[in-house]
């Protein structure tokens, strides 16, 4: 659970633009848009190495304790925006929230353990939607298809979430199927097939 906030100062951004943000990205800073709560938007300079090393530890649902030139602002990351290739932050958004307060967010979810032999696990969603306490929103939700057969099927719904958690997402949504292995082999083949023939046929 995110029980515990992570401080961190940060500093008001007066420039505004890409070659504002380029300058801050370059100085060291992540750009940020602090909002929430009928406030008016804040633009911030974040440190980018204390900030990364913040989402490593604690996931990009992270609770911050920000001490805004010297007024303290609790706020849950929103969004990050990652560099595709360079892999670094470009852009945060932060919400503006308070202690005690349910908010919603999407949580990622781990697949573990074995399912039986002769079996091919597939993970249909990587994450799902829930509401949880601001201070205990959980950093991620455990599949355990261990010793699963052929043909079982995991939605949403069964998914065991922590006390105070409640599922937002359809509760229908499918996050792991188990199936034969030997029948999506043949149909992998099947496809590879289909593939190769298109080139012969248009030969011909």
């Amino acid at each position: 659970m995110a029980t515990e906030t992570n401080n961190i100062a940060v500093t008001t951004r007066t420039e505004k633009g890409k070659g504002a943000a380029r300058r801050a990205r370059a100085g060291g800073q992540v750009p940020a848009v602090l909002y929430g709560h009928g406030t008016d938007p804040q633009h911030l300079n974040i440190p980018a190495r204390e900030f990364a090393a913040i989402l490593r530890n604690h996931g990009t649902n992270a609770v911050l304790e920000l001490d805004i030139e010297g007024t303290n602002q609790l706020a849950l990351t929103k969004q990050v925006d990652v560099h595709p290739i360079r892999n670094y932050i470009e852009h945060a958004d932060l919400l503006v929230i308070k202690r005690g307060e349910k908010v919603t967010v999407e949580v990622n979810i781990v697949v573990e353990g074995d399912a039986q032999s002769g079996t091919l696990v597939v993970q249909d969603a990587n994450a799902i939607e829930v509401e949880a306490d601001a201070l205990s929103i959980p950093e991620q939700i455990v599949v355990d298809v261990d010793g699963k057969v052929a043909g079982t099927t995991i939605h949403a719904s069964d998914l065991e979430l922590p006390a105070g958690v409640t599922l937002i997402s359809d509760a229908e949504t499918l996050i792991v199927a188990v199936n034969e292995a030997t029948a999506a082999a043949e149909d992998s083949g099947a496809e590879a097939a289909e593939g190769a023939e298109a080139p012969a046929e248009a030969a011909e």
